[in-house]
């Protein structure tokens, strides 16, 4: 399992057996790093071991765009119910945070990246996040292949024309399964949520995710007014 090293205020992500190359030194990682422990540089610099949780992938993935907020993807995992030995369908792989968190929550996922760069990064993502056996990412549009990619218990969606692949979500789900889509845009969540009500799907609902963070101080306490905090908007519906 790979593993977080923290020197001070830097954090590197990396896997075992990888060799890890900074101003402090060069580090060589073992293949069993047991978080809680030190290790040093040729240079004699320490780096403590600590254990990598979801929030280390939003942090230190290498990223091809903006990733899903990890509200969002709570948000996905909550109504889904996402779990071990679920199969997912996902489409906009994009950096690959939400295909990775879903993997360590058991399920097993096969991701579609339009931007075959996009989709070499996120492979080389899942392979830090120790999830690259969970986790089949393949490039190109997901929708010519529908035909052939059996069924799933969820479906997620983060792409433009997600409302293409909703409505073909009867014949991808097992029964009680759930599609999830998320979008920037207005205009294609409720291209998604009608695309789910005419396919006949039950229990369409769309949420806009807004999160303010609090402040404390000597004068007293109140939301944040650095920003609302919007990210985009969740759609979620299920096949009976």
């Amino acid at each position: 399992m790979s593993v977080v090293l923290v020197h001070d205020d830097r954090e590197y992500l990396v896997a075992p057996g990888d060799e890890l190359q900074t101003d402090l030194g060069v580090l060589e990682v073992p293949e069993d790093p047991e978080p809680g422990t030190t290790l040093e540089t040729h240079l004699g610099e320490p780096f403590t071991v600590r254990a990598l949780r979801g929030p280390d992938l939003f942090s230190h993935f290498e990223r091809t765009g903006a990733p899903m907020m990890p509200r969002d993807i709570g948000l996905v995992m909550g109504e889904t119910g996402v779990g071990e030995g679920d199969r997912v369908l996902d489409a906009g792989t994009g950096t690959g945070v939400l295909a990775a968190y879903l993997a360590r929550a058991g399920a097993h996922v096969v991701t579609f990246e339009r931007n075959d760069e996009f989709a070499d990064v996120a492979r080389e993502n899942m392979r830090l996040a120790g999830v690259d056996d969970r986790v089949d990412v393949r490039s190109g549009d997901v929708r010519p292949h529908l035909d052939d990619l059996g069924n799933f218990d969820v479906i997620t969606l983060d792409t433009g024309d997600a409302a293409d692949v909703v409505e073909r979500a009867p014949g991808l789900l097992n029964s009680g399964g759930f599609v999830a889509v998320y979008s920037p845009f207005v205009e294609q969540t409720r291209a998604a949520a009608e695309a789910a009500r005419e396919a006949g799907l039950s229990g369409v609902t769309t949420y806009e995710t807004i999160q303010r963070e609090m402040q404390f101080d000597d004068r007293g306490s109140r939301p944040s007014t650095r920003g609302v905090g919007h990210t985009g908007y969740l759609t979620f519906a299920r096949f009976e």
